[in-house]
């Protein structure tokens, strides 16, 4: 259901950015970064609007948050967000050699209106619109929470003699403005007041669940205090955009996404533009694929990397500590290694829960994955399965893992076949065709004459050998009425348990690559 409610709403938002009847006059679709902390040049665009910004620390997800506060001027008294104010330098007069140096910084924007903006640091900040004449920056609401904002009470450190304040003004927070946080947090609140002296503020609430109870900030857990705070905040800004620092803080996966589905509901309510950074797997799993946004430092430069294939995503983001994952090539191949665990796995007392099965597009972007695993030291947690035509990898992909993990010493294996597992399945069938007639429930004479025709209809077939034996296969297993994929399965599962033939070789290294895992734990 909850996957359902997501999919809903990813939807109606896609719709509302494309129909300019539904709003969004607001929207940066996109940014440039050049020449700061670390980042040469960085272009980002923003494709749905909610944006998850991901990636190891110290990679700029947090740069990228600032320079998109910079986007707007504010339509109210809300205070303006600047380069300045947020990006503040150290010079040191007498020391210069104790000053930021920054040389040719500047934040490019394109909006939805078609308009673009620069700010660029020489002696200060300055704005350009591109030789717009009469161009004026966008305006906008622009609403900014930083880590230190959500997760420490610093906002409320100088009333924390509130009692011997004299004139405190109470505001009651009204329950629409808290309508997100009754949604997300499992209590339910009576009433919500803001106690305020000058510009600092302090939340108290009185619940009306069974545990009932009053109390101030003080007391809230900060998973309890961020939500009612970006609840209070964010319920109002209509065509805004919000920018959230590590959202996740302090939050269980179950209520981190809650909070996602219903910020995408208020943004489409709304039209708000909302764009927050995580290290959490479960927050990138609540917006589609385009919405997410991976910062990789490479060098002395910060770039975007597509966005990873799910095996790989939760190597990275925590869920893989104690997994082990095995990576393929293609469907084929990931459904060739679990036909062969379906025999593995009871002779090893091993759960399929236990192992990751998943696949890429093709064996060329091994060598990346592995540099990019190596960095982060995981690569003892990853099998690497490639099909057969790719055995005169082996060394070059064992040479970029002992570059970046040496300690690793990986062994990629390769399956069956001089090519393609399609073609070795195909060899396979041709040779026991009694025996997986019987498996597959037909006449020998009837498996015998689908696959005798598909050789005559393919014999003169133009095109890659690989290609050909790919498309056979497929063929085939639409005339048996079966997937390709539950196919290969079978076999794998099938000729494993015969302990012969190449097969066999493959499941013992599998096996032994396994049980070296185990012994790691």
């Amino acid at each position: 259901m909850e996957q359902k409610n997501f999919e809903q709403v990813w939807e109606q938002l896609r719709l509302a950015l494309k129909n300019p009847k539904q709003g969004y006059t607001n929207y940066l679709e996109q940014i440039i970064v050049e020449n700061i902390r670390g980042i040469k040049h960085l272009k980002i665009d923003f494709n749905y609007p909610v944006t998850v910004i991901a990636g190891p620390n110290s990679c700029g997800k947090t740069t990228v948050l600032f320079a998109a506060a910079c986007a707007y001027q504010p339509t109210d008294s809300e205070r303006s967000h600047t380069p300045a104010a947020l990006f503040p330098n150290l010079n040191h007069k007498q020391h210069s050699e104790w000053s930021d140096s920054i040389r040719n910084t500047a934040f490019h924007f394109s909006y939805k209106t078609k308009q673009r903006m620069k700010w660029s640091k020489g002696v200060s900040w300055n704005r350009s619109f591109f030789g717009e004449k009469s161009a004026e920056q966008p305006k906008s609401q622009v609403y900014l929470r930083t880590l230190s904002d959500l997760s420490n009470p610093s906002e409320v450190r100088a009333v924390l003699q509130i009692n011997k304040q004299p004139n405190l003004e109470l505001e009651v927070i009204s329950s629409d403005l808290l309508a997100l946080a009754q949604r997300v947090l499992p209590v339910e609140y009576g009433t919500v007041v803001l106690i305020k002296k000058n510009d600092k503020n302090l939340l108290f609430v009185q619940r009306n669940d069974e545990n009932g109870g009053s109390y101030s900030e003080f007391h809230m857990s900060g998973g309890e205090r961020s939500i009612l705070r970006i609840s209070k905040d964010i319920s109002k800004l209509k065509n805004a955009l919000v920018l959230i620092d590590e959202i996740e803080i302090g939050l269980h996966p179950f209520t981190q996404s809650q909070l996602m589905l219903e910020l995408q509901r208020i943004a489409l309510r709304n039209k708000l533009q909302i764009i927050v950074t995580t290290h959490s797997p479960v927050i990138l799993e609540t917006v589609p694929k385009d919405a997410r946004v991976f910062l990789e430092r490479v060098g002395d430069n910060v770039i975007e990397k597509p966005a990873q294939k799910p095996i790989i995503q939760k190597a990275f983001y925590g869920q893989s500590t104690d997994k082990l994952s095995i990576l393929c090539e293609d469907n084929i191949g990931e459904y060739f290694v679990l036909g062969v665990l379906d025999y593995l796995n009871p002779k090893i007392n091993l759960a399929h829960d236990d192992i990751s099965v998943g696949r890429d597009t093709g064996k060329t972007e091994f060598a990346t994955h592995i540099k990019a695993l190596g960095k982060f030291k995981k690569l003892n947690e990853f099998v690497f399965v490639l099909d057969g035509d790719a055995k005169d990898m082996k060394g070059e992909l064992q040479k970029e893992a002992s570059k970046v993990q040496p300690t690793a010493n990986i062994e990629p294996l390769f399956l069956p076949g001089a090519d393609i597992p399609e073609t070795w399945a195909w060899e396979i069938l041709m040779n026991n065709t009694q025996s997986y007639a019987q498996l597959l429930g037909l006449e020998t004479t009837g498996l015998n004459q689908k696959m005798q025709n598909l050789d005559l209809s393919y014999n003169n077939a133009s095109g890659k050998p690989t290609e050909i034996s790919k498309n056979k296969f497929h063929a085939l297993a639409l005339q048996l009425k079966r997937k390709e994929e539950e196919l290969i399965r079978i076999i794998a599962r099938t000729e494993s348990a015969k302990e012969t033939g190449e097969i066999k070789i493959f499941a013992d290294e599998l096996e032994r690559q396994i049980q070296n895992w185990q012994n790691r734990q």
